[in-house]
């Protein structure tokens, strides 16, 4: 049994890295979906090359995603979230708010990077996410093809996971980190609003010592079917100060009379749109 991590996850095979830096190609004997990019492993060799995962280490964190019928994992031991957003294709808030509220839940802190920045509409999109730098979190302006200097720093002593909208440039990113990653860029699909999707698998490079970065398929969607409503509510932090406040203990911030949280967003304290996001994801869990 040799110890080593999942660098890479092609659905039911996976690269795992061992400790002295041998790539192991492995299948496992679960089912497929139970193993993570990321994921720390003991695996058996069963040829050159080869191998079977037989365990998984305890994980710090998870990323994953779900809807009604199945999840679908997308990094494990992460300890950061960089949400690549762009100007073109428009910024999709609802994907954004979904992305924030998974890494609340699963203790990642989170990073929205706005690549593109040198695009004219990017002055529209940097006045969007100023509302989410007011509540805290951490938003950098970049241009990939150009300078990567703003994000760098974000990145040192990190585990990071790279999510967001196909087109976004994310497989940009990649390339100017680590040279010869030979990630294939998207073209941008003007029609559709929406890029092409490129990135088939999941894939952890190491830019260093100590920070890492995974990068992931381009997402469209983002489901939190495994947060019941509290832990929904809990993972919108701006909520969390009105929670418990309600008419009614068991208020679900949509309809109800006396309601704390839309209350605040009457004043202002918390946005109609980030609300809004909130209010879908309860009634999707709920059909």
């Amino acid at each position: 049994m040799l110890g080593g991590q999942v660098v890479a996850s092609f659905g039911r095979r996976f690269l795992v890295e061992l400790a002295d830096a041998t790539i192991l190609d492995c299948v496992t004997r679960g089912r497929r979906g139970e193993i993570a990019c990321g994921d720390r492993v003991s695996a058996a060799v069963r040829g050159p090359g080869q191998g079977v995962i037989e365990s998984v280490a305890p994980r710090t964190t998870l990323l994953y995603r779900s809807d009604a019928v199945q999840q679908k994992l997308v990094a494990a031991n992460v300890t950061q979230i960089v949400i690549v957003v762009a100007p073109v294709p428009t910024v999709y808030e609802d994907l954004l708010n979904r992305c924030l509220a998974a890494a609340g839940h699963g203790g990642m802190s989170a990073l929205i990077a706005l690549n593109k920045s040198d695009l004219p509409q990017a002055a529209a999109a940097l006045e969007t996410l100023d509302g989410y730098r007011k509540l805290g979190y951490s938003v950098v302006a970049l241009s990939a093809k150009r300078d990567l200097s703003p994000l760098q720093p974000h990145l040192r002593n990190h585990t990071s996971v790279l999510v967001g909208q196909s087109g976004m440039g994310k497989s940009t990113i990649v390339n100017a980190l680590v040279p010869g990653a030979a990630v294939r860029v998207a073209e941008i699909s003007a029609a559709l609003d929406s890029g092409r999707h490129t990135t088939t698998h999941t894939r952890l490079y190491h830019l260093d010592a100590s920070s890492h970065l995974i990068d992931s398929p381009g997402l469209q969607e983002f489901g939190l079917h495994h947060l019941d409503r509290d832990e929904l509510a809990h993972a919108f932090f701006e909520f969390r100060q009105h929670l418990g406040q309600c008419r009614f203990r068991d208020c679900r911030h949509l309809t109800e009379p006396g309601c704390a949280v839309a209350a605040a967003c009457k004043r202002g304290e918390i946005s109609q749109r980030r609300l809004e996001s909130y209010r879908n994801l309860v009634n999707e869990s709920e059909r």
